[in-house]
């Protein structure tokens, strides 16, 4: 990036969080560009804008199932096809969130979420509830609120190392739905939710046997359904599987189009 460029400390990874006082805390990298934008107008700004869509806070609107990732979600669909590329993975009650960018997905992305990021709050948490202890007794119900925050920050963690385990793949070729369908407890959008369980089940159920994601999970299963199913067989790359023979004669409608194609490229075929 040139040196002259405004935002510092890009997120090349992909990975945001919702947690105040964060390097990586996405409402601070929101305000920093309104800042950048509007200068001296800012706060002014993000007020409006926040009177505007009906929440208390940029925090609020982010936080919120019904806030950003409701609008983005609607924003990124168009008939039945969904595609949302910031996704939110939250813990059950929203306290914490991870906020992933779809582009940016790699096999490595959940590990780094949770060295980087998990990992470092829940042992932060734990070090904030040793030190009211100390100061405090023992006790309080600031303690007790800790407890419990850090309990569904150890439950995130183990949905997420589960996830990590099926093993997670992701392949951009197989869609925004099927790549993100593991996940569908980590989401609080009930709507979205849904979509992404229904889907879920169907995968396990083979009905999306094509997919790279299917493949990485249930190898044998793949691996069978190559043997007599030469389209999923090209479709992994397991030609050599398939014990259907490639039929020999092209039907009418196929010669049509290599024929176009061909023209298409300047063939003389």
């Amino acid at each position: 990036m040139p040196a002259s460029y405004p935002l510092k400390n890009m997120p090349w990874d992909g990975i945001l969080v919702d947690d105040e006082g964060h390097e990586r805390d996405i409402i601070s990298r929101v305000s920093k560009i309104i800042e950048i934008i509007w200068k001296d107008r800012a706060d002014a700004f993000e007020h409006d804008a926040c009177k505007i869509l009906g929440a208390k806070s940029l925090r609020d609107y982010f936080r919120k199932p019904s806030g950003f990732f409701a609008e983005h979600l609607k924003r990124y669909s168009k008939s039945r096809r969904q595609a949302p590329i910031y996704w939110p993975l939250s813990t059950a009650s929203g306290s914490y969130t991870l906020w992933i960018y779809y582009h940016r997905l790699n096999a490595q992305m959940l590990h780094t979420a949770l060295a980087d990021f998990v990992d470092p709050k829940i042992k932060s948490v734990e070090r904030d509830i040793a030190g009211l202890r100390e100061r405090a007794g023992g006790g309080g119900s600031k303690v007790v609120e800790l407890q419990d925050f850090v309990a569904e920050l150890t439950e995130f963690r183990g949905d997420i190392e589960r996830i990590i385990k099926l093993p997670w793949k992701p392949d951009l070729n197989d869609g925004v739905l099927i790549t993100a369908c593991p996940l569908w407890k980590l989401f609080r959008l009930p709507k979205w939710q849904k979509d992404l369980k229904t889907c879920w089940t169907e995968l396990e159920h083979g009905d999306y046997d094509w997919a790279h994601l299917a493949c990485a999970i249930w190898p044998g299963r793949v691996e069978d359904i190559c043997k007599h199913d030469r389209s999923i067989a090209i479709a992994h790359g397991l030609e050599n599987l398939c014990e259907t023979k490639a039929s020999e004669k092209i039907p009418k409608k196929s010669k049509k189009r290599v024929a176009a194609e061909l023209d298409l490229e300047g063939g003389s075929e």
